[in-house]
């Protein structure tokens, strides 16, 4: 197994200032180690357009799962001037299954958040912010409302801030734990007390946002990022990846399932998923093998081994057949049948729709039942064929309002592509007719 490299400012900016006791950095520590002297930095020697034309030169993406250019988002938000009135809203509605990475964040170094909130919200002019938190992040929600009173205590939040004039108030919203509340339009309308249902976009929420106004939606993990690009430079950020990557900065990654060591790391793009799982995640258990991986959350097509040595990127794990997705992979192990894991998934898509549109409400739906015959070996000839015309027009982006159900069928679809055998061992009828031929 490889050394990690020991954890520093300028090769780990989100969680180099981790205490080793696993507790949650204050103020006062994180202000110790250089917190908040971005934010400083920010409102005393930067105009907002200075600080958008810093956040696209370094080329962050959205670390959401959609890979969108941060600072592109920013500007498009500054050159609405249809009204003063803005909003920025950080999306920390973390429920894809195998993903905790926002949650991590937000309960070990709630502070991070805050500045880079801080730093965004005078970047587009916002004089207002929601957090909107899933409302099962019970830990979460304490150490932030506490991190959010301090900074308030500190003078970090409220009115002329850092003697900038520059006014500023958060607030923590919590979700009542709806998957589609992640879908930035559907989050919205849940923010406005509607039912969280996506909008028909254009327009978009740059352009008509909550309560009509242009909004700014990030994730947490991509707000963490921009108050160690102030401090350190695009020129330093562009080259964390050592030239292994189109994509710039750090990631947290890491893999969960029957591997040695679950968990998440801090590591530039480019890494392959090899060396997260053998060197990071100690590979899979005594007596397992490595059967299937999904790069990023359950959302995400199966990869299989042969794929390991893809650099985990956008553009690489597009190019393998997945996406990167939150690029917290979850490893299949050789003891897993793929009917009962993708009926499993499916039914967790299924009950998480929100009814908006007919090809997600009834197709979802349709599709676990026919799982569930499949896994009891009492499917019928065409079911696979049915399954993958389902498929095919549910993920279709333009049949659906949001990507709920293109993002529900990609486990599936890949399933049947790399373990069809396994599907066709569920149907009954098939094994009569050959038999009596």
């Amino acid at each position: 197994m490889k050394i990690i490299n020991t954890i520093n400012p300028e090769t780990h900016p989100l969680t180099w200032r981790l205490q080793d006791n696993s507790q949650t950095l204050w103020i006062k520590e994180y202000q110790k180690k250089n917190g908040y002297v971005s934010a400083k930095k920010a409102l005393q020697q930067f105009k907002p357009e200075e600080i958008i034309s810093i956040i696209k030169e370094s080329g962050l993406k959205g670390r959401g799962g959609a890979g969108f250019p941060t600072g592109v988002k920013w500007q498009l938000i500054q050159q609405n001037q249809s009204t003063s009135i803005k909003y920025l809203v950080c999306n920390a509605d973390e429920m894809e299954p195998g993903t905790y990475k926002d949650r991590f964040l937000m309960e070990r170094i709630p502070h991070l958040l805050i500045e880079g909130i801080l730093i965004s919200a005078f970047a587009i002019q916002a004089y207002r912010g929601y957090i909107f938190l899933r409302g099962e992040y019970i830990q979460a929600y304490k150490c932030l409302k506490q991190a959010i009173n301090e900074a308030m205590k500190y003078g970090f939040l409220g009115k002329n801030i850092l003697k900038s004039g520059f006014n500023f108030e958060l607030f923590l919203h919590t979700g009542a734990g709806r998957y589609i509340c992640g879908e930035e339009t559907a989050l919205m309308n849940a923010l406005e007390g509607k039912r969280a249902n996506p909008r028909a976009k254009p327009p978009f929420p740059g352009q008509v946002g909550i309560w009509g106004k242009p909004t700014c939606i990030n994730n947490v993990e991509t707000l963490c990022n921009i108050p160690a690009i102030i401090e350190h430079g695009v020129y330093w950020y562009r080259n964390i990846t050592a030239g292994k990557s189109e994509d710039t900065g750090t990631k947290l990654m890491g893999f969960s399932g029957r591997v040695n060591n679950p968990g998440l790391w801090e590591l530039p793009f480019g890494i392959t998923a090899r060396e997260i799982l053998e060197d990071y995640a100690g590979n899979m258990q005594d007596g397992l093998t490595l059967k299937a991986w999904q790069p990023g959350g359950v959302s995400t097509d199966f990869l299989l081994k042969d794929h390991l040595d893809y650099p985990m990127d956008f553009k690489n794990i597009t190019q393998a057949g997945s996406r990167l997705g939150t690029a917290l992979a979850i490893a299949v192990d050789n003891k897993i049948n793929m009917v009962s894991l993708t009926c499993n998934i499916e039914e967790f898509f299924s009950r998480e729709s929100c009814g908006w549109c007919t090809p997600c409400r009834d197709g979802l739906p349709w599709i676990v039942k026919i799982l569930r015959e499949l896994e009891k070996k009492m499917g019928k000839s065409g079911d696979i064929e049915l399954l993958e015309e389902l498929c095919d027009i549910i993920g279709n982006p333009s049949a659906t309002f949001c990507a709920h159900a293109p993002g529900a069928i990609e486990p599936l679809q890949s399933a049947i592509k790399y373990f069809r055998s396994e599907f066709e061992s569920g149907i009954t009828i098939i094994k009569t007719e050959k038999q009596s031929i």
